[in-house]
């Protein structure tokens, strides 16, 4: 399978750049498989699509505001610090911008002192291991000091770092959002309840590998990025109850869709277990417990279009993409949604 199967066109003004003024007017494209249709709703519509028995699992994790400018210690210079990964309690893995001023020695200070970075080391790609010195609670420091990491293709600034996060949002680890979920308010997810739909949280903190560009022409050389993953007893429990029950397992983005894969045992059933995970799912791929999913409309050429492909066909799903383009759907993290059926 070549890495140009899945490109397409997307004009630029498609890329939506800021979010909508309430989440779940969002456009929701809805694809059903058994049926080979195509329906153009709104997001607040998908209650039609759920069933009571159903089984909705969203991931609850919670986007860290990591991006930090500072300027170094000796020059003033600017610097831009991308926090990746925590190592211990104060040294992070980070992405460093520009990575020539940021040497082993270099010392960053974060508004006007109040955190102060040195590179004690860099490491694999080129990042950097940072130390940071700093009075009083790191987190509430960063969520003063940092701004949201929003994708690249994401130029407009976000006045609301809300909105880069779902209303679920609680165990922070996160260097993006799992953007299906951006979609739902409280009142929807409520509805959602009221119907009879059960609600399992599960938890992958979303890594920055997932912007990462494939580069390999067979996609079966592409390795993917690890993230780490939790499923606790009671969303096992929610889980293998609706599936025993012969309700749909439907998965709220890529993220949830990749952790109950890699969870799931081949008879479709899920213990609590935590982990990490770098499924890759591609077209090929046979689902485990995963019926149904919620997803937003993604990059060409990326892992996320590959799932997407995987649960329905590359053909079909390149023609939504289509009509998505014709239709002037938004495209991207605040972008509108779509539904398979």
């Amino acid at each position: 399978m070549k890495l140009s199967d899945f490109n397409y066109h997307l004009p630029e003004e498609l890329i939506a750049q800021d979010p909508l003024q309430k989440r779940s007017d969002s456009k929701l494209m809805v694809l059903n498989r058994e049926e080979g249709s195509i329906e153009h709703k709104a997001f607040h519509n998908i209650i039609e699509y759920l069933n009571p028995g159903d089984c909705l699992v969203i991931n609850d994790t919670k986007v860290l505001p990591a991006r930090l400018i500072g300027v170094k210690e000796d020059t003033g210079a600017s610097i831009e610090v991308l926090l990746l990964k925590r190592v211990d309690d104060k040294v992070w893995e980070t992405l460093v911008k520009p990575g020539k001023k940021a040497r082993p020695g270099a010392r960053i200070s974060f508004g006007d002192g109040k955190l102060v970075g040195e590179v004690i080391d860099i490491v694999e790609e080129g990042n950097r291991l940072v130390r940071f010195e700093y009075d009083g609670i790191f987190e509430e420091i960063l969520d003063e000091l940092g701004q949201m990491p929003l994708p690249p293709y994401i130029t407009h600034r976000l006045e609301d770092k809300n909105r880069y996060q779902t209303v679920y949002a609680k165990h922070t680890g996160s260097a993006a959002a799992p953007t299906a979920g951006l979609h739902f308010t409280e009142e929807l997810l409520k509805e959602v309840e009221e119907k009879g739909v059960k609600i399992a949280r599960v938890t992958l903190h979303v890594g920055l590998g997932t912007f990462r560009p494939v580069k390999v022409d067979n996609i079966l050389e592409h390795h993917m990025h690890s993230e780490f993953y939790m499923i606790d007893e009671e969303a096992a429990s929610i889980i293998n109850s609706a599936k025993k029950s012969g309700g749909k397992i439907i998965s709220v983005g890529t993220t949830s869709t990749r952790t109950l894969e890699t969870a799931a045992k081949e008879d479709g059933t899920i213990e609590p277990c935590s982990g990490w995970t770098d499924i890759f799912i591609y077209p090929g791929y046979k689902f485990k417990i995963v019926d149904r999913l919620i997803t937003n409309f993604h990059l060409p050429e990326s892992t996320l279009l590959m799932l997407v492909s995987a649960l329905y066909d590359r053909e079909s799903i390149l023609e939504a993409y289509e009509k998505a383009v014709e239709k002037k759907y938004r495209f991207f993290s605040f972008g509108d949604a779509m539904m398979i059926l």
